[in-house]
This record gives structure tokens, sequence and C-alpha cells, in this order.
């Protein structure tokens, strides 16, 4: 009981309607299909909360062209599948922002300057949940391992559902239609390298190193062979 009062409200809901169609219906595809529109619906709502968010808790400490390469930079990162926009008004000292999104969905969002703003690394929150080490692997070489990181209050499947998702809506975005148009493989190597942080982040999920690297075996002095 625990383990499942600690999942997100959105995870708890489709965990039910997993139980809950294949008893409605005996249409396993019409039960798919409710199960994924609620799904993407679910997602649109999570975006636009975190877009809004953003907006609101933004550091924007003047309008000077590095500070909005930053923002555009950001939005760019944690929504890698949408065109972003931004209109800096001098005179009443904000920013327009727009996100234009692969699914047609537009969201639009206003930031405030504020000069003594506190960048996230100058004012992280003492409540802010912790990451905890998350190794993974593919089937094919179990000795390859990623050390990512994930929320505390995750468990390791609930991770792994996260990061499955994550890889689906990557290589279905525009970033990831290119990639594989330029030919670059569909693999989970090239996902990790090229996935943007804010993707991952939004999940609960850290990449801790971009480049992938091999368990090291150590020998200590004194250990058997």
């Amino acid at each position: 009981m625990k383990k499942e009062t600690s999942k997100a409200p959105e995870a708890q809901l489709l965990d039910l309607l997993k139980q809950v169609l294949p008893k409605a219906t005996t249409d396993p595809n019409l039960a798919g299909r409710i199960y994924s529109a609620i799904e993407t619906e679910l997602k649109a709502k999570a975006r636009i909360k975190a877009f809004e968010k953003y907006c609101h808790k933004c550091a924007l400490r003047d309008l000077e062209p590095k500070s909005l390469d930053e923002v555009r930079t950001q939005l760019a990162t944690s929504f890698a599948d949408g065109d972003v926009t931004v209109r800096p008004n001098r005179k009443e000292k904000t920013v327009m922002v727009e996100l234009a999104l692969n699914d047609g969905h537009r969201l639009t969002g206003e930031i405030q300057v504020n000069p003594n703003a506190k960048t996230d690394a100058e004012d992280e929150p003492e409540s802010a949940v912790k990451f905890a080490p998350f190794p993974v692997s593919l089937p094919g070489d179990p000795e390859l391992v990623w050390v990512l990181g994930k929320h505390e209050n995750l468990s390791p499947e609930e991770a792994s559902v996260a990061l499955d998702r994550i890889q689906e809506d990557f290589w279905a975005s525009k970033t990831g239609q290119k990639l594989q148009r330029d030919r670059v493989e569909k693999c989970f190597p090239e996902f990790i390298a090229r996935v943007p942080a804010g993707l991952l982040t939004e999940a609960g999920l850290k990449r801790h190193y971009k480049t992938p690297e091999p368990i090291k075996v150590l020998r200590g002095k004194g250990q058997t062979r």
C-alpha cells in the first residue's frame, strides 16, 4: 500500500485503468484506444503545468541577449518536440514566450524580469527529492552499465517504465525524427547521449554520465585470482 501511495496521481490513475478497462469491455482494441487517449491527455496537462511553472519560477535577471538565449535553450531542452519563440518587451520588462508543439498545441506565457532572481543552483529547496543511483544495462550486454539517477521515491520498476516512455517520445519528436533521417541509429546509447536533460528531469530521472562506460573490475592487493 505504501508503494502505491508514493506514485503520482497520474500514475495511479493509469494503473487503475489497466485493471478496470479489461473488465469494462471485451474489446482489447477499444480498451487500448481509451487508455492511450487518457495517457496522452495526462501528458498534455503535465506539459502545460510544467510550462506554467517554468514561466513563474524562471530566474530572468535582465533582457540581455545572453539571458534570453538561456531561456530559449532551457525551454528547447525541456520541450524537445516544440518550437520556441521569445519576445522581449523592454518597456514592460517582461518576456513573452510561445511554445508550438508538434501535436498542434500552443502554449504562451510571460516571464517577469527580476534583477535579484536566484538561479536553481543558488536557491535549491532543501525539501527537493533526492536522487539515488539507477544503473541500467541492455540484455545483450549486461556488463555495459549506464549509471543514471532516479528520485528516491521512484521504484526501479517505475523508473524503467518512465525511461521507456521517454525513449518513445524522444524518437517520435522532431529532434528524434531528424536524427533518424541523418542515419543516427535508433538505440539506447544514442538516446541517452542525446535526450534533453529536461525530459529526464520531468520524469524524476537524471543522466549522471553522458558517455557509457563498462564496469571496472578492481583487483586489490592480496586478492586471489
